[in-house]
């Protein structure tokens, strides 16, 4: 993996567009005390190592019609077709997440369902003939928080910088 060094500037661009992908690059300077100019160079820079992975718009599922959110844990008859699985997997569309895990499940997925009968669909039409022992569903109620993770100081090495907090 690729060390990657942040600067103090680079943090805090990260921390406000996190807030908001759409904040002008122009107000972002000038919570930065910079330039436009620095702000769009600064995160072209983490676009390009991977630190940024792009911008979208959040759809509220249940604003949409999808009433149900489930997480499923997936047992394979064969872990050897694991990347058969998964590109199986990114062709249904209610699939919004999939995970390799650790633990007993081989695979970890997150659904959108209209409502607990097309996920009952899903699973039996759609995740079964991928060729699936047995799968453990847990069904979400509500998101009682969803947020960014938060912006770590690394020292030039990738490690964190506050090393006095680790006992060595």
């Amino acid at each position: 993996m690729t060390k990657i060094y942040l600067d103090e500037l680079d943090k805090q661009i990260l921390g406000i567009i996190a807030k908001d992908a759409r904040v002008p690059f122009l107000e972002v300077a000038r919570a930065c005390n910079v330039s436009g100019a620095a702000i769009h160079q600064r995160i072209a820079k983490m676009q390009k190592m991977g630190v940024i992975k792009g911008s979208q718009f959040c759809i509220d599922p249940e604003k949409v019609g999808y009433e149900t959110c489930a997480y499923i844990g997936l047992f394979l008859k064969n872990p050897e077709k694991f990347d058969k699985v998964v590109k199986e997997l990114e062709k249904i569309p209610e699939v919004v997440e999939c995970h390799y895990t650790t633990g007993a499940f081989d695979m970890f997925v997150k659904i959108y369902a209209l409502n607990n009968h097309h996920l009952l669909n899903i699973i039996h039409d759609k995740l079964q003939p991928l060729g699936l022992s047995r799968s453990e569903t847990i069904i979400s109620f509500n998101v009682a928080f969803d947020r960014q993770i938060p912006i770590p100081d690394f020292d030039t090495t990738g490690a964190f910088a506050k090393e006095e907090e680790y006992e060595e």
